[in-house]
C-alpha cells in the first residue's frame, strides 16, 4: 500500500526549520554531514499515481439465431394431359336400293292418259306452233289427272311466292334449298321464289305377279 506523501510546511515554518538547521548544524558535525548527504542524494521522485486499469466490459456474445426448419416442398402432381376427344363420325347414310317397277308403272301411267312419252320422243321440228300448243294441251291435261288420281300433293311452304321468310337454325335443308349469295350462319332472310311440293300420299295401282313393269306402252296391230 502507498503511504501518502505529508503536506509541504509554509514559508514561515520553513523560516523556523532553516534557523534551527542552521545552529544544529553548527554545534553537531554528524547532523551536519547528514544534511550534506541528503544535499547530495537525488531528489526523490514521487512514484507515479497509478492509473486504474479500466475492468473490461463483457461483449455480449450475440445468441445465435435459430436455423429455421426447412418446409418441405410439396412435389409438384403431374397434371394428366387431356385426352383429346374426337368429334362422333357422322352416323352413316344408308342407301336404299329403289326398284324400278314404281318409276316404270308411274311412266307407263303418264304415257296412257297423256300420251307423254309419244310427245317427248317426237320431233316437234316439223310442226307448227299451234299444232305443238294443241299437243301441249292434251299431255297436261293427261298428266294432272295422273298426278290427281294417284298422288296427294301439298305445298312445302304455306306463304305465297315473293314473300319475305326467315329460317331458323336447324331448319330442313331437304325441304328448302337455298339459292342466291348464301353466306354465313342461320336464321337466313329471303325471297320465297318457289313454294316447292311434297306427297303426302301414294295409290299406285297394285302389279300382277307376271306383270313385265318394263313395257311402258304395248306396240298396237291394227288388223
Amino acid at each position: 500500500m502507498t503511504t501518502p506523501n505529508p503536506p509541504l510546511p509554509s514559508f514561515f515554518s520553513r523560516i523556523s526549520i532553516a534557523i534551527g538547521a542552521f545552529f544544529r548544524a553548527i554545534s553537531d558535525a554528524e547532523y551536519a554531514a547528514r544534511l550534506t548527504r541528503m544535499d547530495a542524494a537525488p531528489a526523490p521522485v514521487a512514484a507515479p499515481t497509478p492509473v486504474p486499469v479500466p475492468t473490461p466490459v463483457p461483449v455480449p456474445v450475440p445468441t445465435p439465431l435459430p436455423v429455421p426448419t426447412p418446409v418441405p416442398v410439396p412435389t409438384p402432381v403431374p397434371v394428366p394431359t387431356p385426352v383429346p376427344v374426337s368429334a362422333p363420325a357422322p352416323a352413316p347414310v344408308t342407301l336404299r336400293v329403289a326398284t324400278p317397277d314404281a318409276a316404270l308403272q308411274l311412266l307407263g301411267l303418264f304415257q296412257r292418259e297423256a300420251r307423254l312419252i309419244d310427245f317427248t320422243q317426237e320431233n316437234l321440228a316439223a310442226y307448227s306452233d299451234a299444232d305443238i300448243g294443241a299437243a301441249a294441251r292434251v299431255v297436261h291435261e293427261g298428266c294432272s289427272k295422273v298426278l290427281r288420281e294417284h298422288f296427294t300433293i301439298e305445298a312445302v311452304r304455306s306463304e305465297a311466292e315473293g314473300s319475305r321468310v326467315v329460317l331458323e337454325q336447324g331448319f330442313d335443308a331437304a325441304a328448302v334449298r337455298l339459292t342466291g349469295n348464301v353466306v354465313g350462319q342461320a336464321p337466313f332472310r329471303g325471297t320465297l321464289s318457289h313454294r316447292g311440293w311434297r306427297s303426302t300420299d301414294v295409290r299406285l295401282p297394285k302389279l300382277a305377279e307376271a306383270h313385265d313393269a318394263a313395257i311402258l306402252a304395248p306396240a298396237e296391230v291394227e288388223l
